[in-house]
């Protein structure tokens, strides 16, 4: 498995450079976590809620363009998805191209492991959640639909480039409608993706049972 997935993210570094600016000397290599890290965190979940992702993208993507005098400064903004908190959830610093979904080559390392982690068995019966979010800098709605984007991208790379199952996976944008670090809006951190253990994938029905040769003898008999 450490092999494949060593190949999986050299193919995949090759398959993008191309599209990513040459000019990016200033990008620093975050630090990678460990694939057993991930998985030890990622699989301690027991329940979690019945999430409509597509409701509650509407849902985020309104309340970024609400304004109201009466409502209150980012850091004291009621969380728009309640429900994530608390679940199993690893915070990846995946570094993109400014204002683009565009994953820099320094993050192609990030992704390969989480994708390592994700195909790991402990990890395999689980679907997961991945959260783009934002710094509150620039316009509400835009900063939406940028980490929407940006979730969909390591979501599409997840399954396009390292074939994880999509229905494994599902993404979210929350612009700064939901901060990682909420008394710090402004914070580098805000512009992490999370991502989030959110269900079981639904058991498969047992195969039938293989007819024995004794059974198939009685049967034969009971037909004469």
């Amino acid at each position: 498995m450490r092999l494949r997935g060593l190949a999986l993210l050299v193919a995949f570094a090759g398959s993008l450079v191309a599209a990513t600016p040459a000019s990016r000397g200033e990008a620093t290599t975050p630090a990678v976590p460990s694939r057993d890290v991930i998985v030890n965190t990622l699989s301690k979940f027991d329940a979690g809620p019945d999430l409509d992702i597509a409701a509650l993208k509407q849902t985020v993507l309104e309340k970024s363009r609400s304004r109201s005098r009466k409502e209150p400064e980012p850091s004291k903004r009621p969380l728009v998805v309640p429900d994530i908190v608390g679940l199993p959830t690893f915070n990846f610093n995946i570094q993109f191209d400014i204002d683009t979904p565009i994953i820099l080559p320094v993050s192609y390392e990030m992704v390969g492991r989480l994708a390592d982690a994700l195909v790991n068995a402990p990890l395999l019966p689980y679907t997961f959640l991945i959260v783009g979010h934002s710094q509150s800098t620039g316009k509400r709605e835009a900063n939406v639909i940028l980490s929407q984007r940006r979730a969909d991208a390591v979501r599409d790379v997840l399954i396009n480039t390292f074939k994880i199952s999509s229905k494994r996976l599902q993404s979210l944008g929350l612009g700064e409608e939901q901060f990682i670090d909420q008394a710090h809006p402004a914070s580098p951190v805000n512009q992490q993706i999370q991502v989030v253990t959110i269900g079981k994938l639904p058991e498969e029905p047992a195969a039938p049972a293989a007819v024995t040769s004794a059974a198939r003898k009685s049967a034969k008999k009971k037909n004469k």
